[in-house]
């Protein structure tokens, strides 16, 4: 019987558009029908130099499933070169071509020794959803435009973390990830954001190790990159949000560096005295229980759910109800992802649910009993359940339509403290 999907949480892996967007001057070239760019586009800030109502686009129609696009797709890109001042050109498939069989990998071949470079993808929307789209892409470039370096350049880390767009913190939450690596005193190299773009991906191979901050979204590109690169990585799989979590996240990292830990204790310490100064400074609100949420749950991807579940249990004593991961994990990673959610503080254990049907969702939060105002921080569509709830409701994940987020994030010292004054400022209102 066919069966219907409530509320998803992701698209099909051709949305890795976006992935290719967030690497500075490089634009997705589309093989596969019109429509796929306006559709797959729904995240807030994707204007900008390129934006996907300007991908080149084979347009693919019934004509090319009988025949083929395979010509269609040679000519797209030769203008498209010609055309559009890129820096890196890269191809994604969509469903139909796959289907009919057009060999992409050939056509792009054959533009091997073109100005600029251009790889392609596989990322039709049945192989997958646009978190594994993104491993595709980063898959792509390791496979296709770097090769191993003979120069290993001291402290240089590259840093793989969000699903850029997806996660529309991404661009802060980058940013302040690079802040953090620059005060152990290594080198942070990232791909994705501003003044980022070629040059940073070219020097990939050149890094002491890789730093992959994710449960499990990126860690088959870890492998890879160590088999062919040659390239260690660390794979730190919470998102270090608030004090508690980024100090232990300075020190796992300063160690495998080979940080003096004199050095990174004497960050963690002023770090942690800055954080609690304010938190000092709000005491008596943080102690008001007649309003606050005793128990919380987030509706996310498992890389926000998990990073906000220790934050709110690790740093503000809250007590977890059931998490609800939501970024269909693959099933060989559940049981490591449910692993992370009992390493809390206090002895605690956060159950998880990795589901992504959001009617099963919704009526899981209204049968369970939070003993007062549940807090629910998740997509928009968690904003309903709020209300039946009478909870307190945070935009946090994908779909944002509560509000704008152009540079904030929630990674770090100064993240905890925002994300704080974010769910307070909600919970506040209950005093009006």
């Amino acid at each position: 019987m066919a069966k219907i999907l409530d509320k998803q949480r992701y698209k099909c892996a051709m949305s890795a558009m976006q992935t290719v967007q967030a690497i500075d001057r490089a634009i997705p070239v589309l093989h596969s029908g019109p429509g796929c760019a306006q559709k797959l586009s729904s995240s807030s800030g994707s204007s900008g130099y390129f934006s996907p109502n300007i991908y080149p686009c084979t347009s693919i129609n019934e004509k090319d499933v009988v025949f083929g696009g395979v010509k269609k797709l040679e000519s797209t890109i030769r203008h498209s070169l010609e055309v559009i001042d890129a820096d890196l050109y890269v191809v994604l498939t969509g469903c139909i071509p796959e289907i009919v069989g057009d060999n992409t990998e050939e056509v792009v071949e054959g533009f091997r020794d073109a100005r600029k470079p251009v790889i392609y993808a596989s990322t039709a929307g049945f192989k997958g959803n646009n978190y594994k789209g993104h491993e595709q892409v980063i898959d792509s470039i390791i496979d296709q435009l770097l090769e191993p370096s003979d120069i290993r350049v001291k402290g240089l880390v590259n840093i793989w973390a969000d699903v850029p767009y997806q996660n529309e913190f991404w661009h802060g939450n980058f940013r302040a990830l690079e802040e953090l690596i620059k005060k152990l005193g290594l080198v942070p190299n990232i791909i994705f954001g501003y003044n980022r773009g070629l040059s940073s991906v070219k020097k990939i191979p050149a890094a002491e190790f890789n730093l992959l901050i994710s449960p499990w979204v990126g860690l088959g590109n870890m492998k890879k990159m160590e088999q062919k690169l040659k390239i260690p990585f660390l794979h730190y799989p919470t998102l270090p949000i608030g004090a508690f979590e980024t100090s232990k996240f300075l020190r796992t990292v300063g160690e495998y560096a080979g940080v003096p830990k004199e050095k990174v204790e004497a960050i963690i310490e002023e770090q942690e005295a800055y954080y609690y100064y304010y938190i000092e400074r709000y005491a008596d609100l943080f102690l008001e229980t007649r309003v606050m949420s005793k128990q919380f749950t987030v509706v996310s991807d498992a890389h926000y759910a998990l990073g906000i579940t220790k934050f709110l249990v690790n740093d503000l004593g809250l007590f977890p109800a059931k998490q609800f991961v939501v970024d269909d994990t693959p099933r060989e990673y559940r049981e490591a992802v449910s692993s992370y959610f009992k390493d809390l503080n206090y002895g605690i254990e956060a159950g998880v649910s990795f589901e992504t049907d959001g009617f099963k969702i919704h009526n899981e939060i209204k049968s369970h009993d939070y003993h007062g105002y549940p807090l629910i921080l998740g997509g928009y569509w968690e904003k309903e359940v709020a209300k039946q709830t009478n909870g307190h409701f945070l935009n946090v994940s994908w779909p944002v339509n509560e509000r704008l987020i152009m540079n904030s994030f929630y990674v770090g010292y100064d993240g905890g403290l925002k994300l704080i004054e974010d769910i307070y400022s909600v919970a506040k209102t209950r005093f009006n």
